[in-house]
């Protein structure tokens, strides 16, 4: 598949370092005074770097990569960090097992129960932008699509909306673009089962449940959807 990455002129680099700092992923050195894209695999294309360049040496290219699939690897290779095509490690696509019973601790000297809740987490990753419309786990799954707020405001988020679901999480104020297009692949891609929207009272969450119901209505299907309102206290104001 063909991806954006970044390429450094050499001719123009002065080798002043300031595209290392600036890129996340760990992608760009310092060799022998010049920056170097050292990882193409770990370049998120997303172009951090280009205005710390104060000579502009850095443009944008597109390449073509192997895409990476998890599930040609054998255990022991799954437990490495893998290295993905699509950029960024945090995005690598996995599923988890996870045992349904609580787990209860006693605390003798005062007599007191103590109920840890296991998480409901079923995969990762979870923002929006960096989930896979391919990711297998997607396949007949009941989706969560949630502010990111929302799981701090209301207390039992794990049980009462993650349980047996897919999660996503976003916000529409902190993150550039609209996801409508990117949920709109997940539905058309995979068989999903329903939708579930949980958002906050506050008015910027508008744009993630008018993201969601776009890409309801473009992909083509009907599949049974809800959406769920939290407040700042905490408190379900409509289910």
């Amino acid at each position: 598949m063909k991806r954006q990455i970044i390429e450094i002129d050499d001719e123009k680099c002065v080798g002043c370092g300031l595209c290392t700092s600036t890129c996340q992923e760990g992608a760009i050195e310092l060799v022998e005074g010049k920056a170097k894209l050292v990882r193409e695999d770990h370049c998120d294309g997303l172009g951090n770097c280009l205005p710390g360049c104060p000579m502009e040496a850095i443009s944008f290219i597109e390449k073509d990569f192997d895409e990476y699939n998890m599930m040609e690897h054998d255990e022991s290779e799954q437990e490495k960090p893998a290295v993905l095509a699509c950029g960024c490690p945090s995005s690598n696509s996995q599923s988890f097992q996870r045992d349904e019973s609580e787990t209860v601790q006693f605390e003798n000297e005062r007599v007191q129960v103590q109920t840890m809740v296991a998480t409901q987490l079923k995969q990762w990753p979870v923002q929006i932008k960096l989930a896979s419309p391919n990711a297998p786990y997607f396949q007949g799954a009941k989706l969560l699509i949630a502010a990111d707020c929302s799981a701090y405001a209301y207390g039992n988020f794990h049980n009462d909306y993650m349980k047996n679901k897919v999660t996503l999480i976003g916000c529409p104020k902190l993150d550039e673009g609209d996801y409508s297009q990117s949920l709109t692949d997940i539905l058309k891609m995979n068989d999903i089962k329903s939708v579930t929207i949980v958002r906050m009272e506050v008015p910027c969450c508008g744009g993630l449940e008018q993201a969601t119901k776009n890409a309801l209505r473009d992909c083509g299907k009907l599949i049974p959807w809800e959406v769920v309102t939290i407040s700042t206290k905490g408190e379900i104001l409509e289910d």
